[in-house]
């Protein structure tokens, strides 16, 4: 259900007292925001791996701590693949209220974040009302 033109209006206003307000903490979420890599992907599984194959041996060789050490490496194998990655820093937030170039709304040549192409959008709309 679209929101009315009151509803964005206050929206908008909301938004961009936060970003004006409260830019430390806009900063601080923004950055925590992101997908593990496929570098920590192949690697925790990897270790997961790892810690399996030492389960194994501890069995074989019926070593109860050899087992409880396989078990150690595959749960930090799995939580390593698990883990959000970290972006690099923006220099700073995208803020709503800047003004739009003309034109249909463009991501850069890095794709930018959703979130950034929703931003964008919203400002070209609103400055063309």
């Amino acid at each position: 259900m679209p929101l009315s033109e009151q509803e964005q209006r206050l929206l908008e206003e909301m938004e961009r007292s936060l970003y004006q307000n409260d830019s430390d903490f806009v900063a601080r979420v923004t950055r925590r925001q992101g997908r593990p890599t496929y570098t920590a992907i192949t690697l925790g599984v990897l270790g997961a791996l790892a810690g399996v194959a030492i389960v194994i041996v501890g069995l074989v060789m019926k070593a109860p701590l050899l087992g409880i050490l396989g078990f150690v490496v595959m749960l930090a194998g799995v939580l390593f693949a698990l883990r959000p990655g970290m972006r690099a820093p923006k220099s700073r937030p995208a803020r709503p209220g800047r003004p739009a170039s003309g034109g249909a709304a463009r991501p850069s040549a890095g794709g930018g974040s959703f979130m950034d192409r929703m931003n964008d959008r919203w400002d070209k709309r609103n400055d063309q009302s």
